[in-house]
């Protein structure tokens, strides 16, 4: 069973402290969205769960081998893949070749065919087979988003953490979007939905968790952390007293 243990992250970048103990488990193929204001830590947490940085503290174990020291390759290789913000196409290379770049670089041994044919399933999925020949610098934002998410099919993670997918999306790419990650979690894969999209998600996700200036400020299901006090203040602010 998937099984990812974060245990007391601390990152430091001078005086700054973007992390501040943060401890979750993620057990089995649970949809969890990650929620918190800019500047909450998200995109350093992120960062360390796939090895671009390290923390300064605290450590991940992925189905109990820790990565929290790996490269990023490695970690991919562990079983953990991620999305980003700003899409990292190969821009000179082909849609389809795009896609290739994950099997190949994990030294995946199926024969040339077989790669295709599992990229094509892959590009059909996504509605942009028809784009296989195509430079991946000629495709619009959206279309950028959903090759991204075709390279974490093809590389076949344990766990996906998906940072912001329905930034700059077309509403009729983001229902892609949606069927890609209701068909991979059901797949039997875990899912991290890192998003501003209030309505997705809340619609995607079974589980909740809020980072607040560094701090994991509550872990539950939605209905209940939508009403958490402290949730509620550090997306609206405290009320201030009556005079």
């Amino acid at each position: 069973m998937i099984h990812l243990q974060v245990n007391r992250l601390e990152k430091r970048f001078g005086g700054n402290h973007a992390l501040k103990g943060v401890t979750f488990e993620v057990k089995g193929p649970e949809l969890i969205g990650v929620l918190g204001p800019n500047g909450a830590g998200k995109t350093t947490m992120t960062n360390i769960l796939d090895g671009a940085i390290t923390p300064s503290s605290g450590t991940v174990y992925l189905n109990e081998h820790r990565i929290d020291q790996l490269q990023p390759y490695q970690v991919a290789r562990a079983g953990l893949g991620r999305t980003f913000q700003v899409t990292r196409s190969f821009r000179r290379m082909t849609v389809l070749e795009n896609l290739y770049v994950p099997a190949l670089a994990l030294g995946h041994a199926q024969g040339k065919a077989a790669l295709r044919a599992q990229a094509m399933e892959v590009l059909e999925f996504l509605t942009i087979d028809h784009l296989r020949n195509e430079y991946a610098r000629a495709l619009s934002g959206g279309q950028q988003k959903l090759l991204e998410l075709g390279r974490l099919l093809m590389l076949d993670p344990d766990v996906i953490v998906l940072d912001e997918p329905f930034a700059g999306v077309h509403p009729k790419l983001m229902e892609v979007i949606y069927a890609y990650i209701r068909r991979v979690n059901a797949a039997g894969k875990a899912i991290l939905l890192i998003s501003h999209q209030m309505d997705a998600i809340f619609a995607l996700s079974q589980r909740l968790l809020v980072l607040n200036f560094g701090e994991l400020i509550a872990d539950g299901p939605p209905d209940v952390v939508k009403n958490d006090p402290a949730v509620i203040e550090a997306y609206l602010g405290a009320e201030e007293p009556a005079k």
